[in-house]
Order: structure tokens, then C-alpha cells, then sequence
């Protein structure tokens, strides 16, 4: 049997390795989804809380904003120590450097439900044959599963379904679109554009 001794020490070990754990997650302020703050070559930027209204307004699905670490030293160098500015966001929406969305869901929804939701936001303006295979990737979801949307090089779109890998679309235009909806200038919703960048300060120091 351990000593009374040994057991205090083994408890502050395991404290003192809970502690920066914690502190590498941030979490989303609305729903308190944590993320990752660093994940291998991607760095946290910022989070945001997608709200449905129909007749009465729910919780979707909170989303976390990765930008590849080697884009704070190029693409984004020159917003560094500078205030958000929509100039930013436009380069976080079509700049050609790795970044990822990843969507964390906070109810089981139907598939239709989800694929309609995205056709609405992203019919306008999208080829007809690509908008149909990305609307095509949503199955229905539970609560607390994950999808990942990936911007590769050169504007390919990889999307990563509750764990399922699906066929790699390569549209720019589209995948500039489906980025502006969470980080771009004119997203979704209007707290995204706070949210998004909540880290920059932090990210993006001199």
C-alpha cells in the first residue's frame, strides 16, 4: 500500500500536467466548445457560434478557425500589431494557405436540414454540378460530432464528415465562398467578424 505521502504527490503530479492542458484550449464563449488552440501546423484564430432561427432560434454547431502557423510569417505578416480590419478577413477568405474549419454540432440534425441550410448560403453565384456534390457530403449528425472543411494548396477543398474523408473538390471560387460564410467580410452572421479573429491580437503579435 502506498504511503499517504506517495498518494499527495501523485495527485499534484497529475494536477500540475492537467494545468497546461487546459490551457492549450480555447473555448468558444457562447457554447463553451473548447478547441485546440495548437493543432500540429495550425494555430487557433479565432471561434464563432452558427444560430438557426426558424420559428424560434437553436444552437447548431460552434466553429473553430485554424490558419497554417508558416501563413503568420507570410501572408499574414503585414497585419501584425494592427487592428482587425475587413482587409484582413479578405486575405483570411481567399488567401492560398492552409486553413481549416472545423464545425463542432451541438444537436442531432437531420441531413436535409444541414444540406438546405448550406444550399441557401451558397447557391448564389456556385457552379451548379460542385454545389451539388458539397451539399451531398452532409448525413445527418449527433450531437457532438465534428466535420473538418480544409483549404489545400491552390484553393482545393477537402472535407472530413464525421470522420469520413470525401472526394477533394477543386474549385476555388467555391471553396473562397464557403470560407467567406464564416470568416470573410459579409459572413453569415454579424458576431462572426469579432469571433473569427479573437485571437489575432495573440496570433498575430509582433
Amino acid at each position: 500500500m502506498r504511503s499517504p505521502l506517495v498518494a499527495v504527490v501523485a495527485v499534484l503530479a497529475l494536477v500540475a500536467v492537467a494545468v497546461p492542458l487546459a490551457a492549450q484550449e480555447y473555448q468558444e464563449p457562447k457554447s463553451k466548445v473548447a478547441f485546440a488552440i495548437d493543432d500540429g501546423d495550425l494555430v487557433l484564430l479565432g471561434t464563432g457560434l452558427r444560430v438557426k432561427k426558424i420559428i424560434f432560434s437553436f444552437k447548431a454547431y460552434a466553429v473553430g478557425f485554424y490558419v497554417d502557423k508558416a501563413a503568420v510569417d507570410g501572408p499574414l505578416a503585414p497585419f501584425k500589431g494592427k487592428p482587425a480590419t475587413d482587409e484582413l478577413r479578405t486575405v483570411l477568405q481567399t488567401g492560398d494557405f492552409e486553413k481549416t474549419l472545423v464545425l463542432h454540432f451541438l444537436r442531432d440534425l437531420e441531413a436535409k436540414k444541414i444540406q438546405d441550410a448550406m444550399r441557401d448560403a451558397l447557391e448564389e453565384g456556385s457552379d451548379p454540378e460542385v454545389l451539388a456534390q458539397f451539399i451531398s457530403y452532409f448525413p445527418e449528425v449527433k450531437k457532438g460530432e465534428r466535420c473538418t472543411f480544409r483549404w489545400a494548396s491552390g484553393g482545393t477543398l477537402e472535407t472530413s464528415m464525421t470522420g469520413e474523408e470525401k472526394p477533394s473538390i477543386t474549385d476555388r471560387a467555391f471553396a473562397e465562398k464557403l470560407f467567406g460564410l464564416y470568416v470573410g467580410p459579409k459572413p453569415l452572421q454579424k458576431d462572426f467578424k469579432p469571433g473569427f479573429v479573437a485571437r489575432a491580437a495573440e496570433v498575430l503579435a509582433e
